[in-house]
């Protein structure tokens, strides 16, 4: 698409995007009653409309009903997760039986490493990426310390080259190779917080799988962002939370992928729990645990029903828009962006921004991260200041995620101008 750095471009793109009606569905923030520029998507997503409703059938149902809530009523709590399976399995690409919705995206990662991480002799090594997000670091840290092992012995980190920002598949895939008799698991976050960088999942499930290591991901910033196929890939486990681009609130309850290939392996480690027992016997508490033979067996605690109710609010808006729609229209606002940033650059005597976010489709999603080489702590508190939403990142990074659901091309131009008044002037 050619792109023009003007308003009447970005509202004409915004006058013909099939998916503008959808920013009513969401509340957006004011100042002043001025609507501001949220670009934020990538770290808390703005509340639907309708989760106020769905937080209060809950609420009725528990007043009228009380514990029969579980069985009684227009959605029984005890069959609720049958609601939200279907449209996460669109969302990550898997078989429906494949996704649970359970609690947050730390205690997850803990319970996929029961399972999936089962170093034997010298076959212990984990590869992930340096500087993971801390979810992922300091749950390998802690989890490998309970096991009585070294973390520095046990994990081997994958950082970009010297000069470059992000990480190249082929040092992925190198670092598996050289590694493959030693190695137990692979696991890296799916796109990177920091950068933005979407890493080929694919390629890296296939070398994990071909040296006999299990593959898995965070996709704390990918869910609802990037296309994603973890069934057809192979992808043994993956986690994610439900409080950025999906848009399920502060603390929302987060997701499991667990492929079917393990569903009745009844050998497998895991926690078990009350919820995660067959359903036809849960209620006869006898004992042994017999797990659900899905995704569902990994289950420990009765799950809250408000905050299935947020996650519902949200993914039957994502159902309704149509992922195929949204994921074009969410790499078209991060391309426009860039295009801006780009231009930026080029008209400034000095460079002042560096865009760590890879610049081609394949390699990055909505969010867009700037290096910023000079007064970078003062620009972002101005943009602050100018109604934009954005992210700071020590030392010096400006993170931004214009999203497909309620973002408009008209605030990404706008941003942009914003950005170039605050270079020039230099405040």
């Amino acid at each position: 698409m050619e792109f023009e750095n003007s308003l009447a471009f970005a509202e004409a793109m915004d006058a013909n995007d099939e998916l503008a009606h959808f920013r009513s569905r969401f509340i957006i923030p004011e100042k002043d009653g001025e609507e501001q520029i949220y670009f934020l998507g990538n770290s808390l997503g703005l509340q639907p409309r309708s989760t106020q409703k769905y937080i209060q059938h809950i609420l009725d149902d528990w007043g009228r009903y009380g514990v029969e809530g579980f069985f009684t009523g227009k959605t029984p709590w005890y069959h609720y997760h049958d609601q939200l399976a279907y449209t996460l399995s669109l969302i990550v690409g898997a078989l429906p039986h494949e996704v649970v919705v359970m609690n947050q995206l730390s205690v997850n990662l803990h319970l996929m490493m029961v399972s999936f991480y089962q170093p034997e002799g010298r076959r212990n090594k984990i590869i992930c990426e340096a500087k993971a997000f801390p979810s992922d670091q300091y749950m390998f840290e802690t989890y490998l310390r309970h096991l009585g092992l070294n973390p520095d012995e046990i994990i081997i980190e994958i950082a970009a080259r010297e000069a470059e920002y992000t990480i190249r598949t082929e040092d992925i895939l190198h670092a598996i190779e050289v590694h493959k008799n030693e190695l137990a698991l692979v696991m890296f976050g799916g796109v990177n917080y920091y950068t933005g960088q979407v890493l080929d999942l694919k390629t890296i499930t296939a070398a994990a799988h071909q040296s006999g290591a299990k593959a898995g991901f965070d996709l704390a910033h990918a869910a609802g962002n990037i296309p994603l196929l973890l069934h057809d890939w192979g992808v043994d486990f993956a986690c994610w939370c439900g409080y950025k681009y999906l848009n399920s609130g502060p603390g929302a309850v987060g997701g499991v992928y667990i492929h079917e290939r393990f569903h009745h392996d009844i050998s497998l480690q895991r926690l078990g729990g009350w919820w995660g027992y067959d359903k036809e016997a849960r209620f006869k508490m006898e004992k042994g645990f017999k797990p659900v033979l899905s995704a569902e067996g990994w289950q420990l605690s009765t799950p809250s029903m408000i905050l299935f109710a947020c996650h519902k609010a949200a993914l039957e808006i994502f159902e309704e828009a149509g992922l195929e729609k949204l994921f074009m229209k969410g790499q078209q606002l991060s391309n426009y962006l860039l295009y801006l940033l780009n231009e930026i650059n080029s008209r400034s005597k000095n460079k002042s921004i560096d865009i760590l976010t890879p610049q081609t489709e394949a390699g990055k999603g909505c969010q867009v991260s700037m290096l910023m080489l000079k007064d970078g702590r003062k620009i972002f508190d101005e943009l602050g200041k100018q109604g934009v939403f954005a992210d700071w990142r020590e030392p010096n990074v400006i993170r931004v995620a214009p999203v497909p659901l309620y973002n408009r091309f008209k605030e990404v131009w706008k941003f942009a101008e914003v950005m170039r008044n605050c270079l020039k002037f230099k405040v």
